[in-house]
């Protein structure tokens, strides 16, 4: 899996990657879990199940001898600058959290901390990521005190990590201490500014905030640090995933149907206020905003309206005429189009309309006819 910090965090629970860690329960595990024995207690721990002799895999548990051999690769995958035997038990920890096994992967994160210690390692980069991967264990058990501690480790080996200020937000939110998780958000955004669960929490913790402190509640914020243009400029030129780009062409599209929403709901009111003033020539204006976004529906009724007070308005005829073609009406579409004609023969849209309506009715009735059973 490699360096489990090069990916930005997500949520929810279930499987995932350390990278991609939320809430969950747990403690923390200094013992040897599922870590390699040495090759003595290897030989002897050996035995004989079922008629099968087994022997311990790389990831701590076990696999019968004459079965198909497990693929181990991923063991051996770069892992910074660790040396390979703790490289494995990062790499194995990164495995276990994939598949859901929160707590054995806490303890080959410890494991690879604590060898870390034993070996004189000093490698910050490398530390911050296993104290960040190890936070994201703690974080999806539901351990948030602990989940901080971490996070606050990782983030003093290397000041503005994003993945442990995020992790580190997501526990202060956990256990309700807004003001220090509302902080952690801002800096993360300070960062990337497309963190969406960022944005969303700031903006959840905003009202909270609000309801509690009232209009001052800024002046009650510890300091919000101000993240280096070095460190913003990384995030920015730093390539983003696949995950990502859908995850930002999805809010795009909502957040165009919800401008498109809202540019109907405007003008529904709009017109519904200029109807009930009398002005309907100008509601009627309003029927062409409403084809135009495919609101037939509501197109419609705005020129009902204007035909209840002007029955011979050739404009209202022939915009419900395309409100009742968008409805797949093709028989009223027609009939309005005939109106039209009958008020004004030169209107050559009228009798184009009119050409292309008959043949869709045409077309609608050969259809029925072709789908309804032989007696």
């Amino acid at each position: 899996m490699g360096n489990a910090q090069d990916k930005p965090p997500g949520s929810g629970g279930g499987g995932g990657r350390p990278d991609q860690a939320t809430a969950g329960s747990g403690t923390r595990n200094r013992g040897g879990g599922g870590a390699e024995k040495p090759q003595a207690q290897r030989a002897s721990g050996k035995g004989v199940a079922n008629g099968s002799q087994r022997g311990n895999s790389p990831a701590g548990g076990q696999e019968e001898r004459g079965s198909p051999a497990v693929d181990t690769s991923y063991l051996d995958a770069p892992a910074g600058a660790l040396p390979p035997h703790l490289g494995r038990l990062k790499n194995a920890g990164n495995r276990l959290f994939k598949h859901g096994q929160f707590a054995d992967a806490l303890q080959k994160y410890t494991q690879a901390i604590d060898g870390c210690a034993e070996a004189g390692i000093d490698s910050p980069e490398d530390l911050c990521i296993l104290y960040s991967n190890r936070a994201a264990c703690f974080l999806k058990d539901g351990n948030s005190a602990e989940c901080i501690q971490d996070c606050t480790k990782a983030l003093e080996l290397q000041p503005y990590s994003l993945k442990p200020l995020l992790r580190r937000a997501m526990a202060y939110e956990s256990l309700e201490r807004y003001k220090k998780a509302y902080v952690d958000y801002k800096t993360v955004l300070q960062m990337d500014t497309g963190v969406q669960s960022a944005q969303d929490s700031v903006h959840r913790i905003t009202k909270m905030l609000i309801e509690q402190d009232g209009p001052q509640w800024r002046e009650n914020l510890p300091e919000i640090p101000a993240v280096p243009l070095s460190v913003q400029l990384q995030h920015r030129d730093k390539p983003i995933s696949a995950e990502v780009a859908q995850a930002r062409a999805a809010r795009a599209v909502a957040e165009e149907a919800r401008l498109k929403d809202a540019r109907f709901t405007l003008l529904k009111r709009e017109g519904n206020d200029l109807v009930k003033k009398g002005h309907f020539q100008e509601a009627l204006e309003k029927s062409i905003c409403h084809l135009k976004l495919n609101r037939f529906a509501e197109a419609k009724q705005d020129c009902d309206s204007a035909l209840q007070m002007e029955p011979a308005n050739k404009k209202a005829f022939y915009r419900r005429a395309l409100a009742h073609k968008g409805l797949k009406d093709y028989l009223l579409a027609s009939s309005d189009l005939q109106e039209v004609l009958q008020l004004d023969p030169n209107v050559r849209e009228a009798e184009q309309e009119l050409e292309v309506v008959t043949g869709l009715l045409r077309q609608s009735l050969m259809d029925s006819t072709a789908h309804t059973p032989r007696v």
